[in-house]
């Protein structure tokens, strides 16, 4: 057993020892996905699906390590199936341009953990009521996330999940309402 146990340890050190970056390396990664997104708040909500695209740059601090940033069009917001009792639909669209900043672990060759701060700029903020679409004059424009997630690359084709937990509130003057996003993206990795 102690065999076994051994041999075991020695396979998954050799994999997190292969290089994953050269250090020095930037890569490049321009992705596209969906976006599952809410505002937390009173729980009547459901969840919207919106898209997410942009771009993201890495850097190799060390072989297993690396620090990402990007550019993303992101539609988020939430939708009301039965708003107020009316059986009227209420959608809230928030766009926003994200700047996610990651630092990203490698255990194992083409699986990265990732964790960071994601500031974000809305650039749109409609609801759609039965129909009707309006301005929505109280949301802040600038949104702060903790992003959290996992990557798996091959063939420098990179699937990633990640789960933004917002930070600041949504609309002005408001006790509760963050934004909660699930994004699933598909990139193509290459050096620069």
């Amino acid at each position: 057993m102690k065999k076994i146990f051994l041999v075991a340890v020695i396979a998954v050190m050799s994999l997190t020892a292969s290089a994953q970056n050269e250090v020095g390396q930037i890569t490049l990664q321009p992705k596209a996905g969906i976006n599952l997104s809410t505002i937390t708040g009173d729980g009547n909500q459901k969840m919207k699906v919106g898209l997410v695209a942009g771009v993201e740059a890495e850097y190799g601090l060390a072989e297993n390590f690396g620090l990402a940033f990007g550019a993303l069009y992101s539609m988020e917001g939430c939708k009301y199936n039965d708003w107020a009792g009316t059986d009227k639909s209420l959608k809230f669209n928030l766009d926003y341009i994200n700047i996610p900043i990651l630092a990203q672990f490698y255990p194992v060759k083409g699986f990265a953990i990732k964790a960071g701060v994601q500031p974000a700029f809305n650039v749109r903020h409609k609801a759609s009521f039965d129909g009707n679409t309006q301005t929505i004059n109280d949301i802040k424009s600038f949104n702060l996330s903790i992003p959290v997630g996992l990557s798996y690359e091959y063939q420098k084709f990179v699937l990633d999940a990640r789960y933004n937990i917002g930070v600041t509130k949504l609309v002005k003057n408001a006790d509760k309402g963050r934004n909660s996003t699930i994004s699933i993206t598909l990139g193509y990795k290459f050096a620069l």
